[in-house]
């Protein structure tokens, strides 16, 4: 007998496509005078159904959310005396994302030259990223959880789940709030 691995609008990775998508239906196949379905299937709305070993789940991290780390590059086109009013001169700060020191985030020298303090400050704050992402995932579920908490609570576990709703969002998703600036409600 088959018992359903994944639930209904649960973000699967697709193996045999090579992408990611949501589960839009549950479908069991039933025999006659059995109380369990033999097989489960599943809808992903890629044109046919997938069998449970043809899906994988998204890994949910718990405890450390990532290995986040700022580096310093060498600035290539200014000498240390040149960018003498930068808080670290002849470097300028990379965030790597990445255990084997790929991925990440760099920003152009220019834009570096024109407020390195700004430029200091946001890679701190995307260094830290994914624990503020953990810390808000914990928010919003303990607020979710707490039907006796104060309103000030509630409100804070509120925008807790719409700033992680917000950045689960898929880039492509047809929303409102992607016209809206960023800003944080204060």
């Amino acid at each position: 007998m088959a018992k359903a691995v994944f639930h209904k609008h649960q973000r699967v990775f697709v193996r045999p496509v090579g992408t990611w998508a949501l589960i839009e239906r549950v479908k069991p196949q039933w025999v006659k005078d059995v109380e369990e379905p033999v097989r489960i299937y599943y809808d992903c709305g890629l044109g046919r159904d997938f069998t449970t070993d043809e899906l994988s789940a998204e890994a949910v991290e718990q405890g450390d959310p990532g290995q986040w780390r700022l580096m310093r590059a060498r600035n290539k086109w200014q000498t240390p005396e040149e960018c003498a009013h930068h808080p670290q001169p002849g470097t300028y700060p990379v965030v790597v994302t990445d255990q084997q020191n790929w991925g990440g985030w760099r920003v152009p020298g220019a834009e570096y030259d024109r407020d390195p303090a700004r430029i200091e400050q946001q890679a701190r704050l995307i260094v830290q990223a994914p624990r503020l992402m953990a810390l808000a995932e914990a928010i919003a579920r303990l607020g979710a959880e707490d039907p006796d908490a104060s309103p000030d609570w509630i409100n804070l576990a509120r925008r807790a789940r719409d700033t992680v709703r917000a950045v689960k969002a898929r880039p492509d998703a047809d929303s409102d709030d992607s016209a809206k600036p960023l800003r944080a409600a204060v």
